[in-house]
């Protein structure tokens, strides 16, 4: 295991609703590594997970904060992703432009902004169907990977946090947050910025791990079967990294405090994990609301 060192954070406050800590609820702990089947038999450290009873946020207190983030994504990109992701095909992406067409028209020359670009693909597929889309990506390896393959300018594609990154307010017609905002430490002030950055009537695009996914909570039942408080949810210091899991609620209580509406929302179902014959049992389950991740599509008001 790569050793990183961790500043352990306090939680004040959920990082989604803004509601006090003291209006969490104790989940259990999460290790620093896989778990398996027998997490007491596993060694490491913990950390707290707690659900917010106002908008049902999962996070983890104390927060554990690496000293740098390419402690965490400072990888070959092929060791985070899969072939299917690193090798993009021409329909990537076009599953969200098909939701964000029946939302508003796509004119030649909007402009669009990816958080968390990755390798590029999805600045690729924006500007396919007409965008000018801009890009950061803190992590400086596949900051360095996607400028070899697609030799975007320094301006295109910043090698920048969220918040790091200074755009001028208005400016963007669609953002995106695909599969990244589970991964920033205070997805409350991201999303202030990017809201910041869009224009009126401008919309959000997010994509994030599921609270209420039936898998975790199967997982976290079977745990507690065997007399343990491990619980399966989030992955704060091990891949992939993830510190938040949302309900559709956490977007909803935040909304009231940031000016936005939520235009669109769906439930995909995602991997279910385990023996073929445990997998049959367990997919009809994962439908609905009790599926893996959640994608919402926000407007600025």
């Amino acid at each position: 295991m790569k050793e990183i060192t961790y500043t352990l954070v306090p939680a004040k406050q959920c990082n989604m609703c803004q509601s006090d800590v003291s209006n969490s609820k104790l989940l259990g702990r999460r290790l620093n590594g896989s778990q398996g089947k027998a997490p007491t038999k596993r060694v490491g450290f913990s950390v707290s997970i707690m659900k917010c009873n106002n908008c049902g946020l999962i996070y983890p207190n104390p927060l554990p904060v690496p000293s740098s983030i390419d402690d965490h994504y400072g990888i070959p990109p092929e060791t985070y992703w899969t072939d299917a992701y690193i090798d993009v095909d021409e329909n990537y992406y076009s599953g969200v432009i098909r939701i964000l067409e029946k939302l508003t028209p796509i004119e030649k020359g909007m402009k669009a902004l990816d958080i968390g670009a990755g390798l590029g693909n999805c600045i690729v597929a924006l500007d396919r169907v007409g965008f000018d889309t801009y890009g950061i990506e803190p992590s400086s390896s596949f900051y360095k990977r996607t400028k070899e393959n697609y030799n975007f300018s320094d301006e295109k594609l910043q090698n920048k946090s969220v918040e790091e990154a200074d755009f001028p307010e208005n400016t963007f017609d669609f953002v995106t947050f695909g599969a990244v905002l589970e991964h920033l430490y205070d997805p409350f002030e991201a999303l202030k910025s990017a809201l910041k950055w869009a224009k009126k009537g401008g919309l959000i695009a997010i994509e994030v791990p599921s609270s209420d996914w039936i898998i975790a909570k199967l997982v976290n039942r079977m745990y507690k079967l065997k007399g343990t408080d491990y619980v399966a949810n989030l992955s704060p210091m091990h891949e992939p990294y993830h510190i938040y899991e949302f309900t559709a609620k956490s977007f909803e209580k935040a909304a009231k405090l940031l000016n936005f509406e939520i235009a669109y929302q769906e439930y995909f179902p995602g991997e279910t994990y385990g023996p073929n014959i445990v997998k049959k049992i367990l997919k009809p389950m994962v439908k609905g609301d009790k599926g893996m991740q959640l994608f919402v599509m926000l407007r600025k008001l």
